[in-house]
């Protein structure tokens, strides 16, 4: 038995936010934006909206395009590191909101990687029998560890949401997943506080995120180009065996050093970047589901997920659709 994708969804907040409107509020231009990441625009939550409101509406999504029911769901992997709350976790809360529940919910966190990491779990119960239906979410409001104050890192993060659902098959669809980690990279991507370190009640201070941009960058080409030859050799597949590479949206240099790994054109990578900028564990399905939803990828082709976050973590994910 194997776990097939059977429906892709995703969502944006509403408010856009283009590269004039932060040249505004800091040191930075539309040109100088553009040129280092490849972003153009990105988008917000509203003031009250959180994480599981944007995955609740990309799920919906995604369960409707498999044709199913909320109620058919019997799973809920949630990748995310920017939660609602630190409990109930974030699939709990979006299980209540589905009305599915009495199944296994709980939230993965490893960064950008966090919807990998989750893609990966949820297979293994599908492909187990311990579940006939799992929803696996990507979702973040990273707006709300943003430092504003650090063109760095401002222009980079914005919020969004995206989903797959997974079903068995007796056919391969998601053929293999390959995750690592190595924490002694984690000073160089970090968020500066959570619960047991880095908190202090009453003083106003709060979380945000911390880079090191370019040892980031050459480790994240580094780690990002073996993952994808792990994916081949694992399946003793030729690089031109892939129809489309999804990669992490986070920054267009990062995704041409990867696709040049691969002797991958760019008009066989699914570009997203551009339209919602870094959305950590949301981007990977956000990219997804624009692929699927405007035609390019379709049933049957060999898709190759990856993605690289803080701690550092990556992986990578090959997929028959």
């Amino acid at each position: 038995m194997y776990a097939r994708i059977i429906g892709t969804g995703s969502y944006l907040p509403e408010r856009v936010v283009h590269n004039a409107d932060l040249a505004k509020i800091m040191d930075t231009s539309d040109e100088w934006i553009r040129e280092r990441t490849g972003i153009e625009r990105r988008h917000y939550a509203a003031e009250g909206q959180t994480t599981v409101d944007l995955a609740e509406q990309a799920a919906r999504r995604a369960i409707a395009a498999a044709g199913l029911n909320p109620g058919d769901i019997d799973l809920i992997v949630f990748g995310t590191t920017t939660p609602d709350l630190v409990f109930p976790n974030a699939g709990a809360m979006l299980q209540a909101r589905l009305g599915c529940t009495g199944g296994p919910a709980f939230s993965v966190e490893a960064a950008c990687s966090s919807f990998i990491y989750a893609l990966s779990v949820a297979e293994k119960f599908v492909r187990l029998g311990e579940a006939k239906r799992a929803l696996v979410v990507g979702a973040e409001t990273l707006t709300r560890i943003t430092d504003f104050t650090d063109r760095t890192t401002a222009v980079l993060f914005a919020d969004g949401a995206g989903a797959v659902v997974l079903a068995p098959s007796e056919e391969p669809g998601i053929i293999s997943t390959h995750l690592h980690a190595d924490g002694s990279y984690q000073h160089l991507l970090y968020c500066t506080g959570g619960i047991s370190k880095g908190y202090e009640p009453g003083t106003g201070n709060r979380a945000v995120i911390r880079m090191a941009g370019r040892e980031t960058f050459k480790v994240a080409v580094t780690m990002l180009g073996n993952s994808v030859e792990e994916a081949l050799a694992k399946n003793k597949l030729a690089k031109s065996a892939v129809n489309w590479l999804v990669p992490h949206q986070a920054n267009i240099r990062i995704i041409q050093a990867v696709a040049k790994k691969l002797d991958m054109p760019m008009e066989r990578v699914i570009l997203t970047v551009q339209e919602h900028g870094n959305t950590s564990a949301a981007s990977v399905p956000l990219a997804l589901d624009t692929g699927v939803r405007d035609g390019r990828i379709k049933q049957g082709d060999l898709v190759l997920l990856e993605a690289f976050g803080g701690g550092f973590t990556w992986g990578s994910a090959l997929v028959r659709m």
